[in-house]
């Protein structure tokens, strides 16, 4: 009896656990293709939108390289817009040299006697004018020279009245002729002593109206020597000190005439058909960045045998006395001049990518293109290829575009 009550539930247990199992079946199918239709929805809208993005960047690439820029915020920046064209361009030869002194202004004051030094009235480095006095000296040889010109002058004056007293005793018969030709004879010869001993005094340095003014009766004046610059410069070398006995010619001061100079430079053999006397030359000092235009005044006429080149020398204003002797420098001759169908000035150039690139304007906007660069001066650069005649071009400032340019590309990279 017990058999028969559990067959039938056993029966119920497994048909509940076969419908279980299809019911399961069945939600999961249903899951699975959901989540399989969501996919396949979820991958079109990918590549919709990928599709979406590559016609953005599209439309980026098609601006790529061009910058829109009002006519008002391009005045601002300093841009100035040129047309494309010809130039002359010139072919440059650099010379190395130095600046030295005008050796024609230079003087080298000696006392022109000796003695010792009383005063120094100037230094290393003062402005000197001509005739100032610059330094004295208390000399035995100039009073000894004083006095003999002074003592010829009172001859003088003896032998011309004798002369004058026996010339009217003669006229009068009263003194015989040998007296008066004694005296016209003395006179002579004291005429010759005097003006030995003048240009005696003038070889010392002593102008006329020093000499108006000697009087024996000041010792003083006898040894006081003054010595004065020959002319207007500085003072550039001093070798003496108060108290110091020194010669008739010692050095004792140098002084230039800084308003010119010299700029002194050496051109090699194969470049001495270049260089002509009189030819124009720009001189520029980079270290000081200094220059000025100046003349070839000496070519030499004699190549070094150890340098195997020669010596130009170009005369070089100096006024406010920037040119130093001693500066390097470099001379710029121009070679040739050559016509080039089309060019732009060297600070147009901006580099991009390690490529030469110039700002085209085009109506509202500017766009950087790469050129190709020929030959090239200081000025100017020859355009090969990349811009033709007539087109318009950022000529000044365009570093200004360049910033603006990568200040786009760096947006768009984010």
């Amino acid at each position: 009896m017990k058999r028969k009550k559990i067959i039938p539930i056993i029966a119920v247990l497994l048909v509940g656990v076969v419908l279980g199992f299809f019911i399961i079946r069945t939600d999961k199918t249903s899951i699975g293709s959901d989540s399989h239709e969501g996919a396949e929805s979820n991958h079109e809208e990918g590549e919709s939108g990928h599709m979406e993005g590559e016609q953005a960047e599209g439309e980026h690439t098609e601006g790529e390289g061009k910058i829109e820029i009002s006519p008002e915020a391009a005045l601002r920046a300093g841009i100035e817009i040129k047309t494309a064209g010809p130039a002359q361009m010139k072919v440059l030869l650099d010379l190395p040299g130095e600046i030295s002194l005008n050796r024609n202004k230079v003087a080298h004051v000696v006392p022109r006697l000796s003695g010792v030094i009383t005063e120094v009235r100037k230094n290393l480095g003062d402005q000197v004018k001509r005739g100032e006095v610059i330094a004295v000296i208390d000399s035995r040889e100039l009073a000894d020279a004083k006095s003999a010109y002074l003592a010829a002058g009172k001859r003088l004056e003896l032998a011309r009245a004798t002369f004058e007293r026996e010339k009217q005793l003669f006229e009068k018969k009263i003194s015989p002729e040998q007296d008066f030709l004694a005296s016209r004879q003395a006179l002579a010869e004291a005429e010759i002593e005097f003006q030995t001993s003048r240009q005696k005094m003038l070889a010392l340095g002593l102008s006329q109206a020093d000499l108006e003014h000697l009087s024996e009766r000041s010792s003083e004046v006898f040894t006081h020597y003054e010595i004065r610059s020959p002319f207007d410069g500085v003072v550039i070398q001093k070798e003496v000190a108060v108290g110091e006995a020194i010669k008739e010619d010692a050095d004792i001061f140098v002084i230039a005439d800084l308003s010119t100079v010299w700029g002194e430079f050496t051109v090699y053999a194969n470049d001495l058909d270049v260089i002509k006397q009189g030819q124009k030359v720009t001189v520029r000092a980079k270290t000081l960045k200094l220059e000025a235009a100046g003349r070839v005044s000496y070519l030499g006429p004699l190549v070094g045998k150890q340098t195997r080149s020669a010596k130009a020398r170009v005369d070089i204003p100096n006024p406010k006395g920037v040119w130093r002797p001693g500066l390097f420098v470099t001379a710029e001759v121009v070679q040739e001049e050559v016509p080039v169908p089309v060019a732009i000035p060297v600070d147009a150039i901006q580099t991009i990518e390690d490529r030469p690139v110039v700002f085209v304007h085009d109506g509202d906007h500017f766009e950087a293109r790469t050129i190709e660069l020929g030959r090239r001066d200081r000025q100017w650069a020859e355009v090969v290829s990349g811009l033709s005649p007539g087109e318009k071009y950022a000529a000044r400032n365009s570093f200004a575009l360049k910033a603006e340019l990568g200040k786009g590309e760096a947006a768009h990279s984010h």
